[in-house]
């Protein structure tokens, strides 16, 4: 709304700032009024008011999941709300690869991979394959990109190997399944060998995920991170804004 005060917001649920807001979880304890009960008490001492058990589900092995509304009291500032996030101008994939041609001259290698434990690569395949997602060809489509998808529960230790022997400009890593932060101990892992090889230095990073964002890929050693839903433009473009910024062509 156009008289909406930034400074102070609140949740919006039935009227205006009324601070309502919905959320669900489980408590381990059996099905029935008292597990109702439960989840009511432990939303009001979350500061929740007026909290209201609204759904609840026998899970099964003395579990139950339930949805509660309830009036939420804090506001935030939102003016005062700075994240970090990719400066990079996003070109299409006939200015990508013209900017390539023209500013450096010769194809650039990337390399792409779901690392560690990881088997999830809906994410990945999205950025490299050749038929892309949501309308964008995947980077194995760019003519002046050659773009390797090595695939899922790839180690750091081989993906080293490949950025060697391929001589790689990039290298994008996904990172999907993050139970315990396993992600942010292995993508730490893979700065440091690349490191210890001297080639950090040499070429761009990026990192990706549900659960990465670009404050963290910074933090981790990244040059960029980039959240659910990236497409291969929004990779390659900062991969070659990078590449000139850095004098890596």
């Amino acid at each position: 709304m156009a008289d909406a005060d930034l400074r102070h917001v609140r949740p919006y649920g039935d009227t205006w700032n009324d601070g309502v807001v919905q959320l669900s979880f489980s408590l381990p304890v059996p099905y029935g009024e008292e597990a109702k009960e439960a989840a009511r008490q432990f939303a009001t001492k979350m500061g929740l008011q007026e909290a209201s058990v609204v759904h609840a589900t026998d899970l099964g092995e003395q579990m139950t999941f339930f949805v509660v509304y309830g009036k939420a009291q804090q506001e935030i500032d939102f003016t005062a709300i700075k994240v970090p996030k990719v400066e990079s101008p996003v070109m299409d994939f006939y200015e990508i690869n013209a900017f390539i041609r023209e500013r450096i001259g010769r194809k650039i290698v990337v390399i792409g991979a779901c690392t560690g434990t990881d088997a999830h690569t809906v994410g990945i395949d999205a950025i490299m394959n050749m038929k892309g997602y949501a309308g964008e060809y995947g980077l194995e489509r760019y003519p002046e990109i050659d773009a390797y998808n090595l695939g899922s529960q790839v180690q750091n230790e081989e993906m080293v190997r490949k950025a060697i022997e391929l001589k790689a400009d990039a290298i994008l890593v996904s990172q999907v399944v993050t139970q315990k932060d396993v992600h942010i101990p292995n993508l730490g892992e893979l700065v440091d060998l690349l490191e210890a090889q001297g080639l950090r230095k040499r070429m761009v990073l990026i990192c990706g995920g549900p659960r990465i964002h670009h404050e963290l890929a910074l933090e981790l050693g990244y040059d960029a991170g980039f959240g659910p839903g990236t497409l291969a433009p929004e990779a390659a473009s900062f991969i070659v804004h990078e590449m000139v910024k850095r004098h890596l062509v």
